[in-house]
């Protein structure tokens, strides 16, 4: 159909898009990403594509997290239900591995009676009273 008009589709992520037409967007990881300010690098495949790294990604030091809570794993427990429970979202299992200093997410939950820290999100405060 040569001369008919695409109709574009609404963004899949309204903060990302939010903050892409503002400048303040990574083009190459959304906000919700762990890898999201980081920077990247591109490398041109054989066949032409791009691919988009990032450079290099160190774990936070667990003391940036404020914790609020505890999980004692048990069998079954995967970090992607537990995200869900814990923190809202089963695709931010990667905060749960940040605040559990985890190279390897699938590392903490290979062991019954794990308990894994569930903390804010780092530079969050704890609330007052939570010392």
């Amino acid at each position: 159909m040569s001369g008919a008009r695409e109709k574009k589709r609404p963004p899949a992520d309204p903060l990302a898009a939010l903050l892409a037409a503002q400048g303040l967007g990574s083009r190459a990881f959304p906000p919700s990403s762990r890898y999201h300010g980081l920077p990247t690098a591109e490398r041109v495949e054989a066949d032409g594509r791009t691919a988009v790294y990032v450079r290099r990604r160190f774990l936070p030091p667990p003391e940036r997290f404020a914790t609020v809570g505890e999980h004692r794993v048990v069998d079954g427990d995967r970090l992607d239900n537990l995200a869900a429970r814990h923190v809202g979202d089963p695709e931010q299992f990667w905060r749960l591995a940040d605040a559990n200093r985890a190279m390897h997410p699938d590392e903490l939950t290979a062991e019954t009676g794990r308990r894994l820290r569930l903390t804010l999100p780092e530079g969050i405060p704890a609330p007052a009273g939570d010392d």
